[in-house]
């Protein structure tokens, strides 16, 4: 598909490998991708493309991935390919979003790709997926703007932390490994035990710049303005869903002021109420929404 056409939408098909490159070439300042996956050869060929357009120290490649250990583990995403692409272009940013499934890939606001391919080599070749090409600039702002509001529910993921991401994710494929190949307790152990270990690092990662209060009241504006007005039983589970390691169950654990855990509904329900007492949302007794107060703040920020 020429990149270059006139036609405000097209449909993605397999491969399409040829138009995600394409796009790459036409983004001058900023290529924005959404991918829960991401493998090396993708991560490499924009650096090469972006290197050979002479636009290393001027283009932003902005990532939001789903840094999950078991992400991590399986190789289904690359992390020693996020820390190649952030030494290599010094303007780019990683996001780690845990509720992470779309695929969304933006070349500044001239064009949009939604589709079901994550940023892998299957995904550009491989597998069977589809999506549709956007050039309508009102469309491409519309799917820009969603995506922008939704990473920042997410929190950005410094070189330091690439870095000593990839170092425990290579060990941990190491401990795995041998742990495959042997049913011995302490081998099994050690593999649990720097899983945890690399589990911490992500919650730290998280933890970042952050406090539970303020990424619950952003998630509870985003959700209602997503969603319209919700019960506190609807709007509870939505939040639990973008933010599945701070609204866990089974753990109850307090990193730099952010706590993680068996008592998320309670900092929720904190947060309905500071939204609430600044008058950006209301409460109609027994639904939640966002007042016009609200959604002009929104916009503003």
């Amino acid at each position: 598909m020429d990149i270059a056409q006139d036609a405000p939408v097209e449909l993605v098909a397999s491969p399409w490998a040829t138009t995600f490159y394409g796009l790459v070439n036409i983004a001058e300042k900023e290529l924005l991708v959404a991918s829960p996956f991401i493998s090396n050869k993708p991560l490499k060929r924009i650096v090469q493309i972006v290197e050979d357009r002479q636009l290393l120290n001027s283009i932003s490649v902005d990532i939001v991935a789903n840094l999950a250990v078991d992400n991590l583990l399986s190789g289904a995403l690359d992390v020693a390919a996020l820390l190649y692409l952030v030494q290599a272009i010094p303007n780019s940013t990683v996001t780690y979003l845990p509720s992470l499934h779309a695929k969304i890939y933006i070349a500044d606001t001239k064009v949009a790709v939604v589709t079901s391919a994550n940023l892998t080599n299957r995904g550009l070749a491989g597998n069977r997926e589809y999506g549709v090409l956007l050039r309508d600039p009102a469309l491409v702002a519309k799917v820009r703007t969603d995506l922008t509001k939704y990473a920042l529910l997410g929190s950005k993921v410094s070189l330091e932390t690439l870095t000593a991401l990839t170092q425990a994710s290579q060990e941990l494929k190491a401990v795995r490994q041998k742990a495959d190949r042997s049913i011995k307790a302490k081998l099994k152990a050690a593999f649990e035990q720097r899983t945890e270990e690399v589990k911490f690092e992500l919650l730290k990662a998280r933890a970042k710049g952050k406090t539970t209060h303020g990424i619950f009241c952003d998630t509870v504006l985003y959700t209602l303005e997503q969603k319209g007005p919700l019960r506190t039983v609807e709007l509870h589970p939505l939040v639990q869903q973008i933010h599945p390691d701070l609204c866990d169950d089974t753990i109850d654990r307090v990193i730099d002021g952010v706590h993680f855990g068996k008592r998320w509904k309670h900092y929720v329900r904190n947060a309905q109420q500071a939204l609430r007492r600044k008058g950006v949302i209301g409460f109609d007794g027994q639904r939640w929404f966002r007042t016009d107060q609200g959604l002009k703040e929104r916009f503003q920020n």
